[in-house]
Formats: C-alpha cells, structure tokens, sequence
C-alpha cells in the first residue's frame, strides 16, 4: 500500500510525498509560473501512480516458510518451493521470506530414492510458521495414520496466514476434513485414493494448482508445487519480484 504524506515546510510550501515523486504547490501562487510547476507536478504525479497501480509491490512483510518433511517425502516436492521462496528472498537483500524444514524428530529424514535430510526444526522447536507447506511423496500414507503429525498440522493450519500442500501431500489435508466440499488438486495416481480419504471434495484433475479455500492451496504431482510457489510470491510481492526469481532460476512458469 502506498501512503502519501502532506507536509508544510517553513517556506510555506505544501509538499506531496510518495516514494517515487515529490509535488510542490506554492501556496496561495495564481502567477503562470506557479500554475505551470503544479500542472507538472501533478502529470508525474499521476504517471507515477498509473505506473505503481500496474506492477505493484503488494506486502513485504517478512514471513517464515516452513516445510513439513517426513520418511519418503518426494524429493522436488520439498525443496521445489524451498528454492523458490529461498531465492526470492535472496535475490531481494533476504527480505521477504525466511525458509526452513521441519520433521516429527530431530533424527534424519530419509526422503524418495534415499536422500537423507536433516530438517531445521522438529515438531518442539521450531518458530512461528506463516506458510505451511506440506510435501507429498509415499511417506503421506503413513502420515495420515500418525495422530502426533495430524495434531501438529491441523494446529499450525490454524495459525498460518496460508497453507500449501504438495502433491499427494493433500492426503493429510483431507485426512484432517480440510478438502470437504472443497475443490482441490493432488497428483494424477492419488486422486483415487484421495476421493476415499475425502469423499465430498472435488478433485480439479486438469489444474496444476487450485485455492482450495481462503487460506488453503493445493497442488498436483511434484514439479506442480514450484508454479503454485511462483504463483504465492506473484500474489504476495508482485509479477516483478516472481518474474525475476524465475528468470534467475530459468524456470518457465506454467499455470
């Protein structure tokens, strides 16, 4: 949001102040001059917010990420919008975004195909979450069934400003009552078993990511969550800031 400031000075001048353009109306002037400054004053003036209104920096409040990980999470699922939220911050002086994982326990996770991760925090330990993001990989399976990781999710969900999940990772979100009558997406081999998780969703099949609801995302199978990333920070920051993470990351976004 854009504020604008109305500041006398000790010369009698009116100055409107905004972060791109500074206008000077000299009080009480009726001479030409004074007439011609403000009519060009006032043409950058309206320039300058035409140009603000069509590529807006919307917030940059800064907001921590955190990723929840768990035994064969699928790899890209995770560190697919860990690298997008990461490097927007970077590319931004580091301040938009703070990014960490998060695991049931402090011991490693052993991801897909045998990665092993060491996550930042464990479920006692970790700071305040903005955005939740929920990896998806076959270890979802077992999440579902686990009443301490279904605890934490549905208590952090509470508090987020926003919730992600990624691929199958929709299975905890359904298991939880999150999708009911709720369009959602998840990959293209769970959508099956998601209708028997969550029977009164509405699986969206040939979408890459959806809004589920206010404060909830989810998207379909692993290369899927890094759009639906992109698409956060471009609601979140504006085109510009997701445009240029993508140009770093020559990711060509698709929506």
């Amino acid at each position: 949001m854009r504020i604008w400031l109305l500041e006398t000075t000790k010369n009698g001048l009116t100055k409107i102040r905004s972060g791109r353009a500074i206008c000077i109306q000299l009080r009480g002037g009726n001479s030409k001059r004074a007439v011609l400054k403000n009519l060009i004053c006032w043409s950058a003036l309206l320039a300058s917010y035409e140009t603000m209104s069509n590529n807006p920096v919307k917030d940059t409040m800064k907001r921590n990420v955190g990723i929840l990980i768990f035994n064969d999470a699928e790899v890209l699922d995770f560190a697919g919008p860990f690298e997008v939220f990461s490097v927007t911050s970077q590319l931004n002086d580091h301040r938009y975004f703070d990014v960490f994982t998060i695991s049931k326990e402090s011991d490693p996770v052993r991801a897909v195909n045998g990665l092993s991760v060491n996550a930042d925090y464990n479920f006692h330990s970790h700071p305040r979450i903005d955005i939740l993001i929920i990896s998806g990989g076959q270890g979802s399976r077992q999440v579902i069934h686990d009443f301490d990781s279904l605890s934490w999710v549905k208590d952090v969900h509470a508090q987020t400003e926003l919730t992600m999940s990624i691929c199958s990772g929709a299975r905890i979100l359904g298991q939880l009552g999150l999708l009911n009558n709720l369009p959602y997406c998840t990959h293209h081999d769970v959508y099956d078993h998601l209708a028997e998780i969550a029977p009164t969703g509405l699986p969206q099949r040939n979408k890459r990511f959806v809004k589920t609801d206010k404060r909830i995302y989810t998207s379909g199978g692993i290369t899927a969550g890094i759009d639906l990333s992109f698409h956060v920070v471009e609601e979140m920051l504006g085109k510009d800031v997701a445009d240029n993470t993508s140009r770093y990351m020559e990711y060509e976004r698709h929506s």
